[in-house]
């Protein structure tokens, strides 16, 4: 049984998750040759604040974009 784990920045619609989930089910049923059923994902979610790339948080990283 493939588990998949997948760490995101919150943000994301519920629809947008879903449709990640079912292509990477979708995936590992093709390549994997297992039943969908079998497979598992999770999804981690991170608020932006608790999250830091480049030494910026990404509340820090979305307000300087938007300058």
């Amino acid at each position: 049984m493939p588990e998949i784990t997948i760490n995101l920045a919150a943000g994301r619609t519920d629809e947008q998750k879903k449709g990640m989930m079912l292509d990477i089910t979708q995936a590992l049923v093709k390549n994997l040759g297992v039943t969908a059923d079998a497979v598992v994902i999770q999804i981690n979610e991170a608020p932006l604040n608790n999250k830091m790339k480049g030494g910026q948080t990404f509340v820090e990283r979305a307000a300087a974009a938007k300058k």
